[in-house]
């Protein structure tokens, strides 16, 4: 388990403007699992473990390799990017098939009684199975809000939102398009998952642990590139996940905190204490650009950029903004 700061250049511009040297980032948790071989979901290996693991995460990145060494030998003999994809996909897929066949003659059974949840989760099912027996992940079956909300329910492995992460040597990070592993993966996620593919090396990213900041861009540069993969993938895992991030700025700290899209402001204000939800009378609003443009928390006062947002203000991205509360 890791917990990782989201990357965010607006912090540091945040933090001069309020003056302070402390900042604090917003974080995702990752969890790694080994890779998943071929019969986990019968219990090979220790595949039933890892399909429990995988269930509790609200998102999966399938790392991929995307490269030939000799010298590292690859489970399967070959390098093949898209054949270990599909493994990882058929062994998600019969677990779930396995779980909604357990289910559905549950459900059968109370919506002969009436129940009108148990209804439209059989109906749901019935309209699963043969997808899923096509070898399509759930995912990307074409459904009504309200279904979706019923397949919520459900917990499937493969309707959790994908993120493909190609494994490059360091040599492709320049131009990973060049890389043909890496267009055949772009090509597969956008197919059958509608999904992102971001290029990374893990090699280099080992390497980078141990240097500073500066010796890491220094390091960067060498590769002709100014930023860490790892860095764009953990911003794509945050944008999956359908988060995004508003600011407190004072002289004690820069802070970033965490909420999904479309969050009221009430709603907003309990990702820093659950007091502020229930107290809550109205927060002081200002984007982050329109802050930048005047310099100061002043000067976007004196210009009227501050606004005073009650409790069905939706949050937007980038906002910096104070709560008023009564405790």
């Amino acid at each position: 388990m890791g917990v990782v700061q989201v990357p965010d250049a607006r912090l540091e511009v945040l933090s001069k403007i309020a003056n302070t040297n402390v900042i604090i980032p917003a974080a995702i948790e990752f969890k790694d699992i080994a890779g998943l071989v071929k019969g986990a979901s019968e219990g090979e290996g220790l595949g039933n473990q890892f399909l429990a693991n995988i269930r509790e995460c609200d998102t999966i990145i399938q790392v991929v390799r995307c490269f030939d060494d000799d010298d590292i030998i690859h489970t399967m003999g070959s390098v093949d990017p898209i054949r270990d994809i599909e493994i990882i996909n058929a062994e998600l897929i019969l677990a779930d098939i396995a779980s909604v066949e357990k289910k559905q003659h549950k459900s059968l059974k109370m919506a002969r009684g009436g129940d009108k949840e148990a209804k439209a989760e059989v109906d749901l099912i019935e309209r699963l199975i043969p997808h899923l027996n096509d070898g399509k992940p759930a995912l990307t079956l074409e459904m009504t809000e309200e279904e979706r909300l019923v397949l919520k329910q459900l917990f499937l492995l493969s309707s959790k939102p994908t993120l493909f992460a190609a494994n490059v040597a360091e040599d492709d990070l320049l131009d990973p398009e060049a890389n043909p592993y890496v267009s055949q993966v772009k090509k597969y996620a956008a197919e059958h998952h509608g999904a992102e593919c971001v290029s990374i090396s893990a090699r280099l990213e080992s390497e980078l642990i141990d240097l500073s900041e500066e010796e890491g861009k220094e390091f960067l540069s060498d590769f002709g590139v100014t930023d860490s993969g790892v860095s764009s993938l953990i911003r794509a895992a945050y944008d999956l996940l359908g988060l995004m991030t508003y600011f407190t700025a004072g002289v004690q700290e820069v802070r970033a905190w965490t909420i999904t899209h479309n969050t009221k402001a009430p709603q907003a204000a309990a990702a820093i204490h659950t007091d502020f939800e229930k107290g809550f009378i109205k927060a002081e609003v200002v984007s982050y650009e329109d802050l930048v443009a005047a310099g100061s928390n002043q000067a976007a006062r004196e210009v009227g950029r501050y606004r005073l947002e009650g409790k069905d203000y939706i949050f937007k991205d980038g906002d910096v903004t104070v709560f008023r509360f009564n405790t």
